[in-house]
């Protein structure tokens, strides 16, 4: 019986060091500073307001991608939908209106929504000047959605911007918010 109880408890421990090993392999800390970009790259939100990659899926196999969006001026997405993403908002700075399906919520600094996969939504930023922090779970192909859509030569057809949601496990529903 001793045996048997050894044996058990080296085979759970060798376990326990393995997976331990497995999950910190790889991994580094890192910081990312206040107006850079993870690898370096700032993929500008319609061409002007910073959207820089903080934390990339490639840190967290996949599991989870964040950005840190800056706003400039009064703009937002598309109403579009997300196949495989959860989405979570926070507001840092300004104000913004959130759409998620019919509901519209006002968010000032210290709010944050979730946005559920599936679930079409949108934002548009009302103050003049904004900062949001916002997670994806799993990363998903946003990181390569925004390098996509930063080398465009200016907007693509409805078409092509319908092409480019569906490569990135999304899709355009409707069109972006407006202040009027």
């Amino acid at each position: 019986m001793q045996r048997r109880k050894f044996l058990t408890v080296s085979t759970l421990a060798l376990g326990t060091i393995s997976t331990a090993k497995t999950k910190d392999k790889g991994q580094k800390s890192f910081v990312v500073k206040s107006k850079e970009a993870r690898f370096g790259t700032h993929t500008p939100f319609m061409g002007v307001n910073p959207n820089d990659l903080k934390i990339s899926g490639k840190d967290t196999n996949g599991q989870l991608s964040v950005f840190e969006y800056v706003g400039t001026q009064k703009v937002g997405p598309s109403l579009h939908v997300h196949f495989e993403q959860d989405e979570i908002f926070t507001v840092i700075e300004g104000e913004y209106l959130f759409q998620v399906g019919d509901k519209k919520e006002t968010l000032k600094a210290g709010d944050t929504i979730f946005l559920p996969r599936n679930i079409p939504h949108t934002w548009l930023q009302i103050s003049d000047l904004g900062k949001l922090i916002y997670f994806l779970q799993p990363a998903g192909k946003m990181e390569e959605f925004f390098m996509t859509m930063n080398q465009l030569q200016g907007r693509p057809s409805d078409e092509e911007m319908q092409k480019i949601h569906a490569v990135h496990g999304m899709k355009v529903i409707g069109p972006p918010l407006s202040l009027k």
